[in-house]
């Protein structure tokens, strides 16, 4: 039994999984891309997707499929897609998992030995090699998640501005930080992938048919992830901006980053917050008054709950519901009589 226990993996700061994940990660990266994820380096215009050229073209393609497909899908009956559907939320769930425990490897030792502010406004805290190919393939990732809008498309499900506007944004926003050379840019990805492990389990698990109670709470997750977002965002920015132009003004010294990188993060994660927020409202507070006993007479409202539409953060599933940043976080897919929506 002690030499059992001596052979388990104990967790430290520096292998806070017990296992060291990077040189794993590095060899498994060198199977698929022929070359160690430690060599990889990011070069703008050289790195596939480096270009705001490839991210508004597949932008651009993005929405002319998705819009296109649904006039054209007014001809044809809604496909199931049932097992398609299940496979994408599971491997999300996994994609989401993996780099969210490779980020908190990378990034623990550098919050516990150096502090919050030296991760989030200095280069050697929060741009590292490793954390570079982290953001890269979270970047790409955000492509890969387009696809729960084909999924609607072809199932016939309602596209909501939420949904279609969420997906595009969030592409774009991974990008303008990954430019933008952001050292902040850590903390969004990494709540939004935190979401993103509890999200698309949910999906997966509704598309399975089972019903999960605690749908409601993860929008309210996501608007909890924006709120810290915009908390760590506003402080990078007034950092970069007080210490640039204001020496004058009270700031914690330099912060790294480019400009537009700091206005196009404010933009979208505002946005983010405001749209999640009203989806909330108009999602369960309306519910909470359809299905109230009216004063007058003591009866139940004339409204079927089973008829009333909502939009959800982000897609559906058989039954249940399916529906940042950023990140995090994210739209109207159910299969069932009710449209909720998704994503964070």
């Amino acid at each position: 039994m002690a030499d059992f226990l001596q052979k388990v993996p104990v967790p430290t700061l520096d292998r806070p999984f017990g296992v060291h994940l990077w040189p794993i990660f590095d060899k498994a990266y060198e199977q698929v891309m022929g070359y160690p994820a430690s060599q990889f380096d990011f070069v703008q215009g050289v790195t596939p997707m480096s270009t705001f050229k490839q991210t508004a073209t597949m932008l651009v393609t993005y929405y002319i499929i998705i819009f296109g497909g649904r006039e054209v899908m007014k001809n044809f009956p809604a496909f199931k897609l049932n097992t398609l559907f299940m496979i994408h939320n599971f491997l999300l769930t996994a994609i989401s998992a993996i780099l969210l425990a490779l980020f908190v490897e990378q990034l623990l030792p550098t919050i516990v030995r150096h502090g919050v502010f030296y991760s989030i406004c200095d280069h050697r805290g929060g741009w590292t090699q490793p954390l570079i190919i982290l953001y890269y393939l979270n970047y790409i990732n955000k492509y890969v998640e387009l696809l729960d809008t084909v999924f609607l498309v072809l199932k016939k499900k309602p596209l909501t501005f939420l949904h279609t506007y969420h997906h595009g944004a969030t592409a774009l926003l991974c990008y303008t930080q990954l430019i933008g050379l952001t050292a902040v840019q850590w903390v969004p990805i990494t709540i939004n992938l935190l979401v993103h492990v509890v999200m698309y389990w949910y999906y997966f698990q509704s598309a399975r048919g089972i019903r999960i109670w605690w749908k409601k709470y993860i929008t309210m997750l996501q608007i909890v992830q924006f709120v810290i977002d915009l908390g760590f965002i506003y402080f990078a920015s007034y950092t970069y901006f007080s210490s640039a132009y204001f020496p004058w003004a009270p700031n914690m010294g330099q912060c790294a980053g480019e400009e537009f990188a700091a206005f196009a993060g404010i933009g979208i994660i505002t946005s983010y917050l405001l749209l999640f927020i009203s989806f909330y409202i108009a999602t369960y507070n309306k519910a909470a008054k359809v299905g109230r006993p009216r004063s007058n007479t003591g009866k139940k409202s004339l409204i079927d709950m089973k008829n009333f539409e909502v939009p959800s953060p982000a897609g559906a599933s058989n039954g249940s519901a399916k529906g940042s940043n950023g990140s995090a976080s994210s739209t109207g897919r159910s299969n069932g009589p009710v449209t909720r929506s998704r994503k964070a």
